[in-house]
């Protein structure tokens, strides 16, 4: 039996895609002499993951104009994303490597992506309110605006034409310190493109970061952190948090938080005994955060995010392909892994 959603609109994503090459069965680099590859980006994860949810999601990229965006953009495509907003670029589409660690070995990751396709995006390249036309949801995430100085003003364009059409816009805000290289202050940058938003993802670390604070990791002070934001940033209406406790590579836990506005409200915590693949995973639980927004209450919206998480440490590659059901089946507790036939 299918679920009953009420979607609303379509949801707009903008960020960079990248293809990422990675050793098959946990081997490190220097193991290999072949590697598999995804295409995957933060923001195109989320999009990836809403249409297998069944929403209308449309990304805003460059990609390049040769052979390895022709693959980009087909992978897009075949993942039930809308791409008539990807722009082809003469310059390379950005890459990652991986090595997936197991049990006491991390994963590793390194990025070749500072002078690719999108870091080349401009203010003038993307018409946005053609492409907001229609959008119920807005969706960016703190690595956009660290790509480039064009890509923090093209993104700060979509936020003020989001504002002109009364889009919700959800931010997930997350810093990374090695990204930011084009002389830019990038907490004051995040906290400008915050406070034009309206849905927060993300936890004391990421408040502590934009505001320049230091609250510790508990129950209360997330509460004071969300509150603090909430001041500083009067267009945030909610906060949506998720807590992971990493015992090994392979075996993780993970369950949410959220401040609501008036209540803190949170879930139980699963736990992700032989994790498949890592990558994605924060993006899954944002994907989860903006169907639940479009079909649930606050608590139900956490649950479905939290469970969304949980099962793309299951799959592999950066985007979740699993439907609305079987996260709703993980949510009534149906975590034996029983065979459905």
């Amino acid at each position: 039996m299918k679920s009953n959603t009420r979607h609303i609109g379509k949801v707009v994503t903008f960020g960079e895609v990248l293809m990422r090459l990675s050793p098959a069965e946990n081997r490190k680099l220097q193991q290999s002499n072949q590697m598999d590859f995804f295409f995957g980006g933060t923001e195109m994860n989320v999009a990836a993951s809403l249409c297998q949810f069944g929403l209308q999601c449309l990304h805003v990229t460059n990609v390049s104009d040769d052979l390895v965006g022709d693959a980009a953009i087909a992978s897009m495509r075949q993942l039930g994303i809308n791409v008539t907003a990807v722009n082809r670029v003469d310059h390379p589409l950005g890459l990652y490597f991986l090595e997936v660690g197991s049990s006491a070995r991390s994963s590793k990751i390194a990025y070749n992506r500072l002078h690719g396709a999108f870091a080349n995006i401009t203010e003038d390249t993307v018409n946005w309110e053609d492409v907001l036309e229609d959008c119920s949801h807005f969706h960016w995430t703190g690595i956009t605006p660290a790509i480039s100085e064009g890509a923090y003003h093209s993104l700060r364009k979509a936020l003020e034409v989001a504002k002109t059409k009364n889009i919700t816009v959800t931010a997930d805000p997350a810093y990374r310190s090695n990204l930011w290289k084009y002389g830019k202050n990038g907490h004051q940058i995040l906290k400008e493109l915050v406070c034009s938003s309206t849905i927060f993802i993300g936890g004391v670390n990421e408040i502590n970061e934009i505001l320049g604070t230091n609250y510790s990791y508990n129950k209360e002070q997330f509460i004071e952190a969300s509150k603090r934001l909430m001041e500083e940033c009067p267009s945030i209406t909610k906060v949506f948090d998720k807590i992971r406790t990493g015992l090994s590579a392979s075996w993780q836990k993970i369950y949410g938080q959220a401040w609501t506005g008036t209540a803190y409200i949170s879930t139980e915590e699963l736990e992700i005994t032989s994790v498949v693949d890592r990558i994605g995973t924060g993006d899954a639980y944002a994907a989860g955060i903006l169907y639940g927004l479009q079909n649930y209450d606050d608590q139900k919206t956490l649950d479905f995010a939290n469970a969304a998480c949980a099962l793309k440490h299951t799959i592999l590659g950066d985007a979740n392909l699993v439907s609305v059901d079987e996260v709703l089946d993980v949510m009534k507790g149906n975590t034996g892994g029983r065979i459905k036939r």
